[in-house]
């Protein structure tokens, strides 16, 4: 039931994404909303409360997994998930994160998982004065000849200010003197630019250096200042100042140039000669970054990198190139290096979500959730992402390069346990770099497959008279499933014959599938029967199937062959009679014996170990035919005692005994006696069918002559008032009514059987009713002096 109960749950949950996720998609477009926080606020600080714009209840945020992502691996938000309030994770400084651009945002997503949602919002970074006004040169030195007419202007050294807006640099001011004041002049990008104007002329010889303050002041609240001195020398005359060959040099290098490269080389000339003409080459108004990256040869003009190049840092850079010479006169030039961008930087993939585990037959499951970012440009910035082709998983691109990664198929434990999924980023640049992240995921196993047998039925063969709990085989299944899902449990079916005793018969070990005989089993009782065997795991909900087992009962020998004819338990023996003018091969009489077993068990020989007169009499061992051997003569005697034994084949063999008596006769009515060659083809025909058609066709012929028997008794009563009991034969002419049936022998009419054949047993059933046995009278003066008893009253055998 856990299982189950697990199973809607992700099934519900995994609905509830997919849903998120399209609806995140379709609100990619959407304005993202803006906040804003002043610089320098303490890390913890808040910026605002999300609960509005999220849509959301406070209860809501845990639940769904919210929390802030942004854009590389830094994140400087978090959101407190107990009341919605967005804060600050650090101290933020406006002017390490943007520099001078302006406005300061950072783009950030508030990420809800479950389901998956994104919110996009920007945080703006407000700028205070936290910056005061700085020159980089504390002293400025001006060398400013004496000739110069006023109304000259000399640009000083500009100052630093990185706060921007009202907070960024306004206004300079000089100290106050007689011979300068200051002119602020914009250039292009709203710098302001400091002039001294020269107010009156120079003159060394009264005044060899002029001290100056000069203060830049900021637009704060309030104002911040800075100051450097200006020294300014009064040198002689010197008319003609440097010119450089151009004014704007623009030079192209990669940003992987090696420190030393050389950037450019600038030229400027000086007509004058002497120490007025000997120029060199200084960086004016310079900034840090520029004085940390680049250097000028002052007497050569060439222009060096001692610094590596970042173009993710800075793309351009305009220097300001002065030429001075030795008079004091300078000329300037712009130098704008462009930094080419390389394809240095692989691509990132920042992990947001990861489930590791996921159940089996789940379609659409979402896997992760993560974004990718390259911080070069153009070419070099795009990118791919992508998974191995042979695996059940696609990527599906999101908003502001966020991927989920999703199943596009049901898993398959049994298939496949364990997926190691590769998630490659490869960017367009020259050469292309790439990221590789690799997950594990593992399918956890639901019961989807039921046991399986080996064989669909089973053959079981067992000896009858078994010991019982005797093991008489076993079947076996197997579930590819795991844990209790594979568990098998082996139980005995309800059998679909309701009379059959199973539960007596076998039982089964529910572990390991053992079949046991509960009690001995009797081949002549039960040769075989069926049965359904269940195999069933132990998952929820359990799955079973079934095999047919059948056992196949051995038969043992374990019945000893049964005497049909010549009946063994009645009062008296019955005698054969035999003409003594029969021929060799006659059909004296005939051993009917069957036995319960089967098979060889039940094949009987018949044998004739003691005769009256040895080599009279012989008899067939497959068929039990009693024949004579030889001619019969006066000096044989009357009557005969034959034992003859019934053995089958049987290991050990097991054996009856039978007692036959023969009776030769004189004078033996004898319409037909077969040839030995007719005899001999006649035993052949040994189905016991066609005995049966046989002794049913005498019925007929018995009844008759029963009642003609009976009605001569009857009279005989009357003359002589005498019965005898037995068989009374006559030694003249026998009456009509001994026949020969179909060429084997004499049997006598008044011999009657019923024959039944019952139902459900292995072997046929006979039950021969008393045989109807008239009594004879004799004729003439002497009688049978030996009598035949009767059959016994009836037998039944099985």
């Amino acid at each position: 039931m856990e299982a189950r109960e697990r199973k809607e749950h992700f099934l519900k949950k995994r609905q509830v994404a997919i849903f998120f996720v399209l609806l995140g998609i379709a609100q990619a477009g959407s304005e993202p909303r803006q906040y804003s926080v002043a610089e320098e606020m303490e890390s913890g600080s808040f910026v605002a409360n999300l609960l509005k714009d999220l849509g959301l209840e406070v209860d809501e945020l845990a639940a769904r997994g919210a929390r802030v992502v942004s854009k590389g691996k830094k994140v400087r938000l978090r959101l407190d998930r107990q009341t919605g309030d967005l804060l600050l994770n650090e101290k933020m400084d406006r002017e390490e994160l943007c520099g001078p651009t302006e406005p300061c945002v950072l783009p950030f997503q508030v990420l809800l998982e479950n389901p998956l949602r994104f919110f996009q919002a920007e945080l703006q970074i407000r700028d205070i004065n936290d910056h005061a006004p700085v020159f980089l040169d504390k002293e400025i030195i001006l060398k400013i000849s004496e000739s110069i007419t006023p109304g000259t202007t000399f640009l000083i050294e500009r100052a630093q200010d990185l706060d921007i807006g009202n907070n960024s640099l306004q206004s300079y001011t000089v100290s106050p003197n007689s011979h300068f004041h200051l002119k602020l002049q914009n250039s292009p990008g709203d710098i302001i630019l400091p002039q001294l104007v020269l107010d009156k002329a120079l003159d060394r010889e009264e005044q060899s250096e002029i001290m100056l303050t000069v203060t830049a002041l900021d637009g704060g609240t309030p104002p911040r200042s800075g100051t450097a001195l200006v020294r300014i020398e009064v040198l002689d005359i010197n008319d003609n100042a440097p010119e450089f060959e151009k004014l704007l040099y623009e030079v192209q290098i990669l940003e992987n140039s090696p420190i030393g490269s050389q950037v450019a080389v600038v030229s400027a000339r000086d007509l004058d000669i002497g120490a007025n003409g000997e120029i060199s080459y200084v960086f004016s108004q310079a900034s840090e970054d520029i004085r940390k990256t680049f250097q000028i040869n002052t007497k050569s003009g060439e222009l060096f990198l001692i610094q590596k190049l970042d173009f993710e840092s800075i793309q351009t850079y305009t220097l300001n190139i002065q030429a001075r010479d030795g008079g004091g006169l300078s000329g300037s030039c712009v130098v704008f290096v462009q930094v080419m961008d390389l394809n240095d930087n692989p691509p990132e993939l920042t992990m947001s979500t990861l489930i590791s585990e996921i159940p089996e037959n789940l379609q659409e499951t979402i896997i992760a959730v993560f974004s990718v970012s390259d911080p070069d440009s153009g070419d070099n910035g795009r990118m791919v992402c992508s998974i191995q082709d042979d695996l059940p998983f696609f990527l599906k691109p999101s908003v502001e390069n966020f991927y989920t990664l999703v199943t596009n198929t049901a898993l398959d434990r049994e298939m496949r346990s364990e997926y190691n999924i590769s998630i490659t980023v490869t960017d367009m640049g020259t050469p292309r770099l790439n990221t590789q992240h690799n997950i594990t995921v593992l399918v956890s196993d639901v019961n989807d497959n039921a046991p399986a047998f080996t064989q669909t039925s089973y053959t079981l063969f067992v000896r009858e008279n078994n010991s019982p709990a005797l093991h008489i085989g076993s079947v076996s299944a197997t579930d590819t499933d795991a844990g209790a899902n594979a568990q098998v449990t082996y139980s005995l079916l309800p059998p679909q014959d309701p009379s059959l005793p199973l539960a007596s018969l076998v039982s089964i070990n529910a572990d390991n599938g053992h079949l046991f005989a509960l009690r001995a089993l009797d081949f002549e009782a039960l040769q075989a029967f069926e049965f359904l065997v269940g195999a069933t795991d132990r998952g929820a909900p359990a799955l079973s199937s079934q095999a047919l087992v059948r056992v196949q009962v051995l038969d043992a020998n374990d019945n000893s062959p049964f005497v049909l004819y010549p009946p063994q338990n009645g009062s008296a023996p019955c005698t054969e009679l035999v003409p003594r003018a029969a021929e060799p091969g006659y059909l004296v009489s005939k051993v009917v014996a069957v036995d319960g077993d089967s098979g060889q068990n039940a094949w009987l020989s018949y044998q004739l170990l003691k005769a009256t007169e040895p080599g009279l009499f012989g008899v067939w061992a497959h068929n039990g035919e009693v024949r004579t051997a030889r001619l019969l003569s006066e000096r044989d005697a009357a009557k005969h005692r034959l034992l003859l034994l019934v053995k089958d084949n049987g290991e050990p063999p097991r054996s009856a005994s039978v007692t036959l008596h023969v009776l030769l006769v004189d004078g033996f009515s004898q319409p037909y006696l077969p040839l030995p060659e007719a005899a001999a083809d006649a035993a052949q025909a040994d189905p016991l069918t066609v005995y049966l058609v046989i002794a049913l066709a005498s019925v007929s012929s018995l009844f008759l002559f029963s009642v003609l028997a009976f009605v001569a008794v009857r009279l005989c009563r009357r003359s002589r008032a005498a019965w005898v009991g037995g068989c009374s034969v006559p030694e003249g002419h026998l009456p009509g009514h001994l026949v020969d049936v179909s060429g084997t022998g004499t049997l006598s009419q008044s011999y009657q059987y019923e024959v039944c054949l019952m139902g459900g047993s292995g072997t046929s059933e006979f039950k021969f009713l008393k045989p109807i046995l008239p009594n004879f009278l004799a004729h003439g003066e002497e009688r049978v002096r030996e009598a035949n008893p009767s059959f016994r009253d009836s037998f039944e055998f099985n």
